[in-house]
């Protein structure tokens, strides 16, 4: 481990961050990418994250999005956002501790638990600016996730 978190954390972290980063190039829903980049990328994405960070992300955003046929959508959660606008940086860490929680919970390798992340009722409320349900407590959003519901 050097620095902070493991490296594997953090490669999560830039994982979560470069979605939500094509998420809002795109305009697009953070599902939607998802599933268009599919499990394959993704695994390329977390497995080669330090060399991608090391480069521009709007080159490495701008790859992906024409390797995976991503067009425009109209979801735009950040032009719509009456506050603060947590950066995609901000998003990739509320993601990346829901998806580490899913994984060790329910014994997942980390892209299955990214994809049931994303695919959960708790990435719309993420993603919902306007609420501060990204800034609840890490420990709180999983066990949204969990219960399926939110208390």
């Amino acid at each position: 481990m050097t620095g902070r978190e493991d490296k594997k954390s953090n490669d999560l972290f830039f994982t979560c961050s470069l979605i939500d980063y094509i998420s809002r190039k795109t305009k697009n829903h953070r599902v939607d990418v998802v599933e268009k980049l599919g499990a394959r990328r993704l695994e390329k994405i977390y497995e080669l994250a330090d060399i991608y960070h090391s480069d521009n992300i709007d080159r490495v955003s701008d790859d992906f999005i024409r390797e995976a046929n991503i067009t425009e959508g109209s979801f735009d959660n950040v032009g719509d956002c009456r506050y603060s606008i947590p950066s995609h940086w901000d998003i990739g860490k509320v993601y990346k501790r829901l998806i580490l929680g899913i994984a060790r919970e329910q014994d997942l390798t980390i892209i299955d638990a990214l994809l049931a992340a994303y695919r959960s009722f708790v990435s719309e409320k993420i993603d919902n600016y306007n609420s501060g349900f990204y800034y609840e407590n890490p420990q709180n959003i999983l066990i949204a996730y969990l219960d399926g519901k939110i208390k």
